[in-house]
């Protein structure tokens, strides 16, 4: 499909979910950046519950630079990784040590220990920044292929396909819109395409209706 035809096609999708807050029930832009560090692997409803203690202990970027890593492994000794994350939040608090300096470009956050492009991605979305990429989470990564935007499984080179058939004006809400179809419709087994608002140019859809 063409640019202009993808670009049409996900309307719908961008309509229905534009917008909508990210599941991870942050308060402000320094609670985000620790909550996405940690749910890296994890889900977003178990970070949800670690957060309300962790943040309660450490409120800001400062007291988390006051941290020990024995601290730490207190309130988030039961999130996955954990080990590594809390080496992240520790040398990433260490960098930043204030709230304010909490970088919001592409190049800046993926710098920061624990951050790749997903992470950036999210974080910027959430702070609405100008998008410098697309976000491509689990659910992405498998909606994206059977919706026929994207192949593969590479969240990278998903990333860049989506990103060369959306107009760049959309890049900062079409992964999260993807995402949230996945979480709600598009799921795994059992998709409830009646209620799918891009079943039209689903490649997936279409495969299972000539089966019919």
């Amino acid at each position: 499909m063409t640019k202009s035809t993808w670009a049409a096609d996900m309307k719908p999708l961008l309509a229905k979910y534009k917008n909508k807050k990210h599941p991870l029930e942050y308060k402000n832009l320094y609670q985000l950046l620790v909550m996405v560090v940690l749910s890296a692997q994890d889900s977003d409803k178990h970070i949800n519950q670690v957060a309300i203690p962790l943040f309660e202990a450490f409120p800001d970027m400062k007291s988390l630079a006051r941290a020990d890593a024995e601290t730490l492994y207190r309130y988030i000794g039961k999130v996955r990784n954990f080990g590594n994350k809390t080496k992240w939040l520790l040398d990433l608090s260490a960098k930043i040590k204030d709230d304010k300096n909490i970088p919001l470009t592409m190049e800046e956050l993926t710098a920061l220990p624990g951050i790749g492009r997903k992470s950036a991605n999210v974080i910027m979305r959430e702070s609405g920044v100008k998008a410098e990429g697309v976000i491509v989470d689990l659910h992405v990564v498998r909606v994206a292929p059977r919706l026929g935007i994207a192949t593969g499984t590479d969240p990278k080179k998903i990333e860049k396909q989506i990103m060369e058939v959306i107009p760049e004006k959309d890049w900062g809400q079409i992964g999260m819109a993807i995402s949230f179809l996945g979480r709600e419709i598009c799921r795994p087994t059992n998709p409830k395409h009646s209620e799918c608002p891009v079943s039209s140019c689903c490649a997936y859809f279409k495969a299972q209706k000539k089966k019919k």
